[in-house]
């Protein structure tokens, strides 16, 4: 059974930071793109960004480019989010999500071609 476990989320004041973990479990982890999205109150999900099998490829919603970071560690099958310069916006629960049909050069695809989905941490920020 796949599982996907978020970690690190929490309350921050504006223009501080987080950092999100996903241990994911169940799967062929080097074999899967992950990911992350979010979704705030009344809205819908939406796609921050996602990193392809090995590492060396990502893809940024224009939203976060510049202020988050995506990295793997494929020996602890778990993906992380550097959330930096956060603000009152950036307020929703995030999803890991992981894809095993979205090539290394596909990875915009990675937006309608999830697998799996964590249950979601809540990162709120504070003005």
């Amino acid at each position: 059974q796949v599982q996907l476990v978020e970690s690190g989320g929490g309350l921050v004041q504006a223009g501080g930071s987080l950092r999100l973990s996903c241990a994911a479990s169940g799967l062929t982890f080097s074999r899967y793109a992950m990911g992350w999205f979010r979704q705030a109150p009344v809205k819908e999900r939406e796609f921050v960004v996602v990193i392809s099998r090995r590492g060396g490829s990502t893809y940024y919603a224009d939203s976060v480019k510049g202020r988050f970071t995506i990295s793997r560690d494929n020996a602890k099958n778990t993906v992380y989010l550097q959330m930096n310069s956060l603000k009152p916006g950036d307020t929703a629960v995030y999803y890991c999500a992981a894809s095993g049909r979205v090539g290394d050069l596909a990875l915009p695809a990675f937006v309608r071609g999830v697998d799996y989905w964590g249950q979601g941490t809540q990162v709120t920020v504070s003005s």
